[in-house]
């Protein structure tokens, strides 16, 4: 899993100064030097992960990742991290596999284990979550709107999506991706409900 084709993204960022870098600034570095290891990403996740359907939701998840914490400090070079966010990733994921489900077990009373409803105050926690997300949708741009709604709620596949927006697959990756960084600064970042950073 160790093996990456070279991008030749590792050499030097002249314009490297964390210092008071713009949100501006780290979509543009997210661009240049993320984006493009999009496909030899895949290929890697493809090689650790046995479910191919889940690639695509992996590798936007490790985009998720770099992008957080670019915004605390962008790394530096930037495929090596990009490629030990993955590698990480797909640990946890296998290490969450191989804890037992709770649906391999058929009775719950075996387990020892008391259903837990939601109670009120978790039902109007998850309604308001679910408002914040709406809110936060409804602001991003049309076409990143669409694409996002599409992948991650329809579950349809970047070569469907493509053709109901009548765009290249690429042009998908991108608004995909743009639309969960965008999604994501709104939704943690909105200080209009009371929910900030950290």
């Amino acid at each position: 899993m160790g093996d990456t084709p070279d991008t030749g993204c590792e050499t030097a960022d002249p314009h490297r100064s964390d210092a008071g870098m713009s949100a501006r600034d780290v979509n543009a570095w997210f661009v240049r030097e993320i984006l493009p290891l999009e496909t030899a990403l895949m290929q890697f996740l493809r090689r650790g992960w046995r479910n191919s359907n889940d690639v695509e939701d992996l590798c936007h998840d490790v985009f998720v990742h770099i992008y957080e914490a670019a915004k605390r400090e962008i790394p530096y070079p930037a495929k090596p991290f990009a490629f030990a966010v993955a590698r990480n990733l797909l640990i946890d994921r296998i290490r969450r596999e191989n804890i037992v489900s709770i649906e391999a077990v058929a009775d719950m009373e075996t387990l020892g284990i008391i259903v837990d409803e939601p109670g009120p105050d978790r039902s109007a926690i998850a309604r308001q979550e679910l408002r914040r997300l709406q809110t936060a949708l409804n602001r991003l741009p049309d076409k990143w709107r669409e694409t996002v709604v599409m992948r991650k709620i329809e579950g349809l596949s970047r070569p469907e999506i493509a053709a109901r927006l009548g765009v290249a697959e690429a042009t998908v990756s991108q608004y995909l991706a743009q639309g969960m960084i965008a999604l994501a600064d709104l939704f943690y970042n909105d200080p209009a409900d009371g929910a900030g950073t950290p």
